[in-house]
């Protein structure tokens, strides 16, 4: 019990470390002026350098052999703690504390160099960056490989998504290649029968379009006094434990965009804000992987709040903050615009039908960078390939092409996947709650979250890690985690059919 006990001191301050860099990290993207960029790389290294030293000291390795060999001693979720911490331990010393530093500045540096290359559509000047960045991964990846008997794309997916094999979604993908065509074809055809959505008439304010995404905030089950919503290029939820920072983009011409990106990052924000208090800063009490995690802002955000029960709540909020009137302020149009499946360029402003598409090419292209098969000089022109050849869509500049995304910049080789394989598992979760308690659409009606939230923080939040994530989607669902609740959503919602 001393080693278990030497263990959760330890791991609290790497809790702690961690904090300090989430909030950096915010900063980062939200205030940091643009000159202060290379102390900021020297910052995050040092965090990151430190927290490295720490994990895998002697020390730390002595202890958990101990604590390893007295386990039968602990109960079930400081067996788990230890579990997570082994594996915690097994990625850090995999990787030597010089790769740790540079590949943190390295993504540093390149996220800095992206923003303004992406703002001129400029790729060439974000290229040798991000070669240097995936150089760095792909050591990262095939250091850890060797240790855990994976490969490297498979030992950086792990990181983002424990247990996740290419092998697992290999077959779930190519499925998904195979229906979606099809799919798409029939809805936006089933769309074109019924005559395209009114658009909603503006201008948006930015300060009325934030007013009303912290009134959705508030009513999905946000704890403002634990959190905050600001502004960024990229939206994401990140900041620290009990300071839960997340960000949207606004555009004065639209406001449907903003408001479900707020509610998509809401969905990060509930479950950070309903992990257990008490393992808050050790492993146990961490979010069980990016999978589970984008799982929960797409329940809110797909799910949830583009059911025609939530558009019957929202049309009036909207109708009364931006002064509306007319049919295209009605429930019924707004589901439609909500709903509306139209293959475009940009990921994160995608459909629920065709976004895996774009999932999907990302996939593909990160796991050729990943094994050598695909230059960082090629990946503009491969990029606006996949994109004709699954959405038929033409990218006109790199800004709407390869550009987009902060993901690479930043080093996250092995995190694109869990989105789609989040979606799948929002679908699987929410016909679950729904089934358990059939209120929930009615509720949504009326902007009341509150059984679909405690029905979460059950069943997915106050578990953080304590399970496997099949093993908590067995629990929560009866089921592993599989395709067929996703499918039957999209059939349903989009087809008007049953699977």
């Amino acid at each position: 019990m001393q080693a278990y006990t030497a263990l959760t001191t330890t791991f609290a301050r790497l809790g702690a470390l961690c904090d300090a860099g989430g909030i950096l990290g915010w900063d980062t993207q939200t205030q940091m002026p643009d000159g202060a960029s290379d102390a900021r790389g020297e910052q995050t290294a040092v965090l990151a350098v430190l927290g490295h030293e720490i994990l895998t000291s002697p020390e730390t390795a002595d202890r958990l052999g101990e604590a390893e060999a007295a386990a039968g001693t602990l109960g079930a979720w400081e067996r788990a703690n230890l579990r997570e911490m082994r594996r915690a331990y097994t990625h850090a010393a995999a990787v030597p504390g010089d790769l740790v530093e540079a590949s943190s500045k390295a993504a540093t540096r390149c996220e800095m160099v992206w923003r303004d290359a992406r703002r001129d559509s400029d790729f060439a000047r974000l290229r040798p960056h991000l070669d240097e960045v995936l150089r760095l991964q792909r050591r990262v990846g095939e250091a850890k490989g060797a240790v855990l008997g994976l490969s490297p794309y498979d030992a950086l997916l792990d990181g983002y998504d424990p247990g996740m094999r290419q092998a697992r979604i290999d077959p779930l993908f190519a499925d998904l290649r195979a229906t979606l065509p099809g799919l798409i074809a029939e809805a936006t055809a089933r769309q074109e029968a019924h005559g395209a959505p009114l658009p909603l008439p503006g201008p948006f304010p930015v300060k009325i379009q934030r007013t009303v995404g912290l009134q959705l905030m508030g009513a999905a089950g946000f704890d403002f006094a634990r959190g905050r919503l600001d502004v960024s290029l990229h939206p994401f939820c990140g900041g620290a434990t009990d300071d839960v920072r997340i960000t949207t983009r606004y555009d004065e011409a639209d406001a449907t965009r903003a408001l479900m990106g707020v509610m998509h990052e809401t969905g990060h924000a509930l479950y950070e804000q309903g992990r257990p208090a008490a393992w808050r800063h050790q492993p146990v009490g961490q979010a069980r992987g990016m999978s589970l995690h984008e799982s929960q802002s797409l329940l809110i955000e797909m799910q949830a709040c583009r059911t025609a029960e939530f558009c019957a709540y929202l049309a009036p909020v909207l109708r009364e903050a931006f002064g509306g009137e007319g049919p295209a302020w009605t429930a019924e149009n707004l589901h439609r615009l909500y709903t509306r499946v139209e293959p475009g360029p940009i990921r994160v402003d995608a459909d629920e039908v065709t976004y895996p598409a774009h999932i999907l090419l990302r996939y593909r292209l990160e796991t050729a960078m990943i094994a050598g098969d695909l230059a960082v000089a090629d990946l503009p022109g491969a990029f606006d390939e996949g994109l004709r050849e699954l959405l038929g869509v033409t990218v006109p500049n790199d800004r709407l092409g390869c550009l987009q995304d902060i993901h690479w910049p930043g080093g996250s080789f092995g995190y694109f996947p869990t989105y789609t394989l989040g979606a799948v598992a929002a679908a699987q979760l929410f016909a679950a709650a729904c089934a358990a308690h059939p209120g929930i659409l009615p509720d949504l009606a009326r902007g009341d979250f509150s059984k679909l939230h405690a029905w979460l923080r059950t069943n997915v939040h106050a578990r953080a890690s304590v399970m496997e994530t099949d093993e908590l989607m067995l629990a929560a669902t009866g089921r592993p985690l599989e395709a067929t609740s996703f499918q039957r959503h999209l059939h349903a919602r989009y087809l008007g059919e049953a699977v």
